[in-house]
This record gives structure tokens, C-alpha cells and sequence, in this order.
């Protein structure tokens, strides 16, 4: 979406669309699944469990770190990731006012 449109509406709105779209990819959805149960950082374990290329996983990795899902931190000649449990919160807040605006609206059909 171009930057002339993204003016059109507030920044929630463009933020949980951002939000929606990075949690859109199935293969994202599984390197996140594999961070909440490692529940730790992870380096190189990413290709193996879910089964796709290295420089995939490291596109998904950066769309994920790009959104503030992930953060990554350097371990010698390794990049380790792990969930921004901080930032968790704050979108979890997002979308429950989101949906409960939705939940509260009169079902005119």
C-alpha cells in the first residue's frame, strides 16, 4: 500500500494490518510456534524443524524481527531468536480492543 493511501487511516489501523499480514504466512507461523516451545533462544534449529531453506527461514525471520515479533540476539557467528515477550503483550492489547469493538457491534443482518 502506498504511503498516500496508508494516510487515509489511523495508525492502529495500519499497525494491526501490518500485524495481520506478517502473521499471515503459515511458514511464520511455525517459526513462531517453535520459539513459544523452546522457550528459549534459537540459533540453527529453525531448518531443521520446519523444513525449509536457510535463507527462507532467515526472510521469515526478518519479516518477523521487522514487526517487533521477534528479537534476535549474536552468539558467536550465530544469530539466536526469541519472542519479544514485551511487545507480545502490547498486541495482544491491540487486537482484544480490536475484536472487542467488533463483539460490540450490533449485528444489523
Amino acid at each position: 500500500m502506498g504511503l498516500t493511501k496508508k494516510s487515509l487511516y489511523t495508525d492502529q489501523q495500519n499497525e494491526l494490518a501490518v500485524l495481520a499480514k506478517v502473521l499471515g504466512h503459515p511458514a511464520r507461523i511455525a517459526i513462531l510456534e517453535q520459539l513459544t516451545e523452546a522457550n528459549t533462544c534459537i540459533c540453527g534449529d529453525l531448518v531443521t524443524e520446519i523444513g525449509l531453506a536457510q535463507p527462507t527461514i532467515s526472510q521469515h525471520l526478518k519479516e518477523l524481527k521487522q514487526a517487533g515479533l521477534i528479537k534476535g540476539t549474536v552468539e558467536g557467528t550465530k544469530m539466536c531468536y526469541c519472542l519479544d515477550i514485551g511487545r507480545w503483550k502490547i498486541i495482544k492489547e491491540q487486537f482484544f480492543s480490536f475484536f472487542k469493538k467488533i463483539s460490540a457491534a450490533n449485528n444489523c443482518c
